[in-house]
């Protein structure tokens, strides 16, 4: 059965947004599907919440079960705005990414530190005016605190992650030219490569909400002049998939409702 916003009793405070190949996480108990609508229109798909290790968790694919949205054509403002309508204040992202560098393999993951935004015609706020917002997100824009938790808890199961790395987000849903890549990685000197972490960052930070964005290598980009085949990436996304699981099903119950970051004080000074 599925139910509206009202009808949800027990208010979810962590959400999971999974990327390509995780559509649903397999790690739910108690599991009620909620159909929200926003000012900007429905997300991606209904939104499950359920319980992980007593945990209240919300879950949405972010190009709908079975991959029907394209990353240049989510409904980003949709997305974030009906995690946060349901009581959302820490997201925890999955997506698959592309590596710009020979030390980050195919099947390890990053914690991006940083990103370089270079998509061209997305929503990128809710503030189109008459409020308008200015906000800074440079120095920390993924929360320390989720970072650390994610990190430690990686390290314990034995994946490989690396605690750094520049993303660089590009339109889509084309993949870059030979000469492209190079910019990102010997110009712009980037890590890893993807297309849906700009403007999702963005307008959860708007929101005041902790965003951590776990990223799967599933191949080397066209730098490496190597062809990738669809068989190739699809073996090593479902690996990675199956260990973003376990870290996710570790990770949650180590989240903790109060917060001690600054990532909520983040509006404070962005209006003029």
């Amino acid at each position: 059965m599925v139910v509206t916003v009202p009808e949800v009793k027990e208010r979810p405070e962590v959400g999971i947004i999974g990327g390509s190949g995780l559509y649903d996480p397999g790690i739910f108990e108690e599991v009620t599907e909620v159909k929200v609508y926003t000012p900007w229109g429905l997300p991606s798909d209904n939104i499950i919440i359920g319980t992980v290790r007593g945990k209240r968790v919300a879950f949405l694919p972010r190009h709908g079960r079975g991959h029907r949205v394209p990353p240049h054509r989510v409904n980003y403002r949709a997305n974030i705005w009906a995690l946060h309508q349901l009581g959302v204040k820490r997201i925890v992202a999955v997506s698959a990414v592309g590596s710009l560098r020979e030390d980050y393999k195919p099947g390890d993951f990053v914690l991006p530190d940083q990103f370089i935004d270079m998509t061209k015609r997305r929503d990128y706020t809710f503030y189109e005016g008459p409020v308008v917002a200015h906000v800074q997100i440079g120095l920390e824009p993924f929360c320390p605190e989720l970072r650390k938790i994610v990190l430690e808890t990686a390290r314990a199961l034995g994946i490989t992650i690396h605690e750094r790395g520049t993303y660089i987000c590009i339109e889509g849903p084309r993949f870059s030219t030979l000469a492209e890549s190079r910019i990102w990685k010997e110009v712009f000197k980037c890590d890893i490569i993807g297309m849906t972490l700009v403007p999702e960052i963005n307008l959860a930070r708007e929101l005041g909400m902790c965003y951590v964005s776990i990223c799967m290598v599933t191949d080397y980009d066209i730098w490496a002049e190597r062809i990738v085949t669809a068989e190739e990436v699809v073996r090593v996304m479902k690996e990675n998939v199956e260990k973003a699981k376990k870290l996710l099903y570790e990770v949650i119950p180590k989240i903790p409702r109060e917060r001690h970051c600054k990532c909520e004080e983040v509006l404070r000074y962005a209006f003029l």
